[in-house]
């Protein structure tokens, strides 16, 4: 189960401690089989246990209050998250419900791979996993007053599975939700033995049936299956105050919401107001958040500006601080994306060619003062990863599709190229080229072109902000020594999500998110059906009957052991077909905030930081309001 967007380092297991984790994992779900329960995990049980009240970190009596101002670049036009038309404005979230929905159950925000009670009570499930059921809180309503119920439950099964190619992928073996009593869903699976998906039907977001089907001011039908900018009714802990087409959009706290006491809630979700402001480029956005007033927190991504661009005047004041958290969840894998829907890419020789010209370690000393770490697998810093050459279960999985396999997936350690010294461009290219030739592409006139038909070797990069820029240019400089014509293209944020969900492009830069407990989400990423369907995941368009089969083995893994195992064999299959070109990662959360903000002490080491906890000093608001902006 992935848990979305991460660049944070969790360390590598040692064996012992793997095999405590396995005999926890399968001591639990013999407990969990047929017996309701609160909190769900899928690794070991939660250091909260049955009896969760709230998160350790958390300060209870924090004051609640104050507006908290961001910005994002791009516009929108839809507040309908759930479908690939329309851009989805801030606030609401293409997978889960947002700032305006609740889901069944919360993810924690201090461990992995658990849930704490939201919409649902409890759940359960039978020894086989061949369903689960959840049981509803009677306290549980929309934000008009009237209760959520077990029919808003299965409805939005039903339509999320429809219409978002995310959740149907995620929920490709649940066949139907069906209401068992005023309070109980039951889950139905078409096969047996997939252990996290009980658990992962809690991430299910519960939308309000009665107003997606009633009508709107004018007396027109809605229709959950196009984009809108009505409004639509909530559950959750904030609904639209306002908003302008395009350029922002203000939500306000729900004075009586009604899970504000769960323990998931307490000490969190503290500001009455947040705004957010849609501003053109990254750069204006910068100019914004130094002058104060549209930007209070600035998650900063840019090395070369968190080294040396934070010397405006408020920063040397002490009004703006930065500080670095420390996070011990997975890193995820930032990659250039080579589009196997487009011909040029689909040779595993080309693509593993297009590595060579990648000169990580220059990069990082020049443009990033050694602030990244190269990423060398799709599960980075999690013992998921692969490493040496496959042994034992790994290699007796491998071993089946061996036919199918690049012969040196069994013999050689998957190593990305290294340039750590004067000779190293030289032979790096030169591995390039050598690759390009196998594959029928040859240097002639100064440019990469094909040796039967003439063709050149050309693609293009597709970006949408300055970071794209300088990531890409080092890459399509060393492609252009070696007469691949690649070039960089920088469009705005809306034409990119749309290009991206139609997956119109040669290149891009991905990020994939992992967990420690991989498993339905994977099909997204990988599986031959997602390659065709529009908004998926899938973002190279792998189409590879063995990860396919690699993704159903860790779906359907009896354990935590073979679960590893399986993860491993996918990790190095998908490495060995030089789907993506690896970048790196940062194993810290850069975040530089305007200091208005009360600040629990602790912050969740696994997120880093939960800025759901941090509460705005309205005090310290005003003064800065005052000296900043005259009032």
């Amino acid at each position: 189960m992935t848990v979305g967007r991460s660049r944070t380092l969790f360390p590598a297991k040692t064996f012992f401690a793997s095999m405590l984790a396995v005999a926890f994992a399968a001591s639990l779900e013999a407990s969990f089989a047929d017996e309701w329960h609160t909190t769900s995990s899928l690794i070991s049980p939660s250091k909260y246990g049955e009896n969760f009240q709230r998160y350790d970190y958390v300060n209870p009596d924090a004051p609640k209050g104050g507006t908290y101002n961001s910005v994002v670049t791009g516009t929108f036009d839809s507040f309908n998250p759930y479908i690939v038309q329309g851009s989805p404005a801030a606030g609401f979230a293409q997978f889960g419900g947002g700032l305006l929905y609740d889901t069944l159950m919360d993810q924690a925000t201090d461990e992995g791979s658990v849930s704490h009670p939201l919409i649902a009570e409890a759940y359960k499930y039978p020894p086989d996993y061949s369903s689960a059921t959840y049981r509803l809180n009677p306290q549980a309503k929309w934000h008009d007053g009237q209760p959520i119920t077990v029919d808003d439950v299965v409805w939005s099964f039903q339509v999320l599975k429809a219409n978002s190619p995310m959740y149907n992928r995620y929920f490709e073996n649940v066949t139907e939700a069906v209401a068992i009593s005023n309070r109980e869903v039951e889950f139905h699976f078409d096969q047996k033995g997939n252990r996290e998906l009980p658990k992962i039907l809690g991430d299910l977001v519960v939308l309000p049936k009665h107003w997606w089907e009633g009508t709107d001011a004018s007396g027109k039908k809605r229709d959950i299956t196009r984009p809108t900018l009505e409004p639509p009714l909530g559950s959750a802990a904030y609904k639209i105050a306002s908003f302008k087409p395009g350029s922002e959009i203000v939500w306000q706290r729900v004075p009586d919401y009604w899970g504000a006491k769960l323990p998931v809630k307490i000490g969190r979700e503290n500001f009455d107001t947040q705004r957010f402001t849609y501003i053109l480029d990254d750069n204006a956005a910068w100019q914004a958040f130094t002058k104060g007033g549209l930007q209070d927190i600035k998650p900063e991504n840019s090395s070369r500006r968190w080294a040396t661009f934070y010397n405006f005047p408020a920063i040397k004041a002490g009004d703006v601080i930065k500080k670095e958290f420390k996070t011990t969840s997975p890193e995820p894998m930032q990659a250039f994306a080579l589009n196997q829907r487009r011909p040029l890419f689909q040779d595993r020789l080309v693509r593993a060619a297009l590595t060579y010209p990648f000169d990580f370690e220059t990069m990082n000393r020049t443009l990033f003062y050694n602030s990244n770490t190269r990423t060398h697998s799709f599960f980075e810093g999690t013992e998921l990863a692969s490493s040496g050459l496959p042994q034992g279960k790994e290699l007796e999985i491998l071993e089946k599709y061996s036919d199918k396999l690049p012969p040196e997936l069994f013999t050689q350690e998957f190593k990305l190229p290294v340039y750590d010294s004067p000779q190293a461009e030289r032979k790096n290219l030169k591995t390039a080229v050598d690759l390009f030739a196998k594959a029928g592409w040859v240097i002639k006139g100064g440019k990469m072109v094909n040796a039967k038909t003439g063709a050149p070797f050309k693609f293009e990069v597709l970006g949408s902000n300055d970071t794209d820029q300088v990531i890409a240019s080092p890459w399509i400089a060393n492609l252009r020594k070696i007469g691949v014509d690649a070039t960089l293209r920088i469009i705005d944020q809306t034409q990119y999500i749309n290009r991206v969900n139609n997956f119109d492009y040669d290149v891009i830069t991905s990020i994939l998110g992992q967990s420690e407990s991989p498993g339905n989400e994977q099909r997204d990423f990988w599986s031959s059906k997602a390659a065709d369907s529009p908004g998926s995941r899938n973002y190279s368009g792998i189409k590879n009957p063995v990860v396919d089969a690699l993704v159903d083995r860790i779906i359907f893994a009896a354990d935590r052991d073979d679960l590893v195992a399986a993860t491993h064999a996918l990790d190095r299959v998908l490495l060995w077909n030089y789907y993506v070109v690896p970048q790196y990662y940062r194993a810290v959360v850069w975040l530089a905030y305007w200091s208005k903000f009360g600040i629990p002490e602790k912050q969740p080491s696994y997120r880093g930081a939960d800025i759901d906890s941090w509460w705005i000093d309205t005090e310290k608001e005003k003064a800065l309001a005052a000296k900043y902006r005259g009032n």
